[in-house]
């Protein structure tokens, strides 16, 4: 196997059996496993966004210049279905840390907690972020009116939920998505509001219609899930 230079298709054929969404933003670099001619595995580096949970504890405040020279984030890494299990997302990891161009790279991951591919690659976790209180507050609604919490990643089955009880319990949910409104419900969903406006975000959660609500339980299942800040110093 060897690993070489890829391409956002190369991400693109992989990335059906990534647990996170097919989009990325700011790609700086893609490397890919092979294997003859056969596509194994993806890693994509990006540009950093402007902050993130756990970077402070290791870099000092830097100008986005200062970040976008000096640090890189993963921000995918797949592997496919046949390959897994036998080491080779800390083989992406590890032998692409120096190929970046960044003296500094960082990986805020969900399932680094389950699978420490990139600890054993080199990198260290610096930090965990337990889910915000307002995800916590809407899981137990959801409990409460018969949501499997596990399953809230599922759109499928959200959907099939929502349409199988009143409106009156449909009216509880979007009224604990008011009463719980995160900045992560207003960025990936209603992203023409302006922040601080809640008054419309309340007006668009009341109108949303079952799909919508679908996307933002969906959002909520992420955001319940404990993340992982990794940290790496190539040079």
């Amino acid at each position: 196997m060897r690993i070489e230079e890829g391409s956002m298709d190369d991400w693109r054929k992989l990335a059906g059996f990534h647990y996170r969404s097919h989009k990325v933003a700011g790609p700086r670099k893609i490397f890919r496993l092979v294997r003859g001619d056969e596509l194994c595995g993806v890693i994509v580096y990006c540009y950093p966004p402007p902050t993130c949970f756990g970077r402070k504890l290791v870099l000092p405040k830097m100008t986005m210049k200062e970040l976008n020279e000096k640090l890189s984030t993963i921000s995918r890494v797949v592997v496919h279905p046949k390959y897994r299990t036998i080491g080779l997302g800390s083989k992406l990891v590890k032998e692409t840390l120096p190929l970046v161009g960044t003296p500094y790279v960082e990986m805020p991951a969900v399932m680094a907690k389950y699978n420490p591919f990139a600890e054993r690659a080199g990198m260290k976790k610096i930090t965990e972020q337990p889910p915000p209180k307002e995800a916590l507050k809407i899981a137990e609604t959801l409990s409460q009116l018969g949501f499997n919490i596990h399953l809230l990643g599922s759109e499928k089955y959200v959907q099939n939920k929502l349409k199988s009880i009143s409106e009156k319990e449909i009216q509880k949910i979007k009224e604990a998505f008011i009463k719980n409104c995160h900045a992560r419900f207003m960025k990936y969903f209603f992203s023409h509001i302006p922040f601080g406006r809640k008054e419309e975000y309340a007006k668009a959660i009341m109108e949303a219609n079952l799909t919508k609500l679908s996307y933002l339980i969906k959002v909520c299942s992420f955001l319940l899930q404990t993340k992982v800040y990794l940290f790496s110093k190539v040079i």
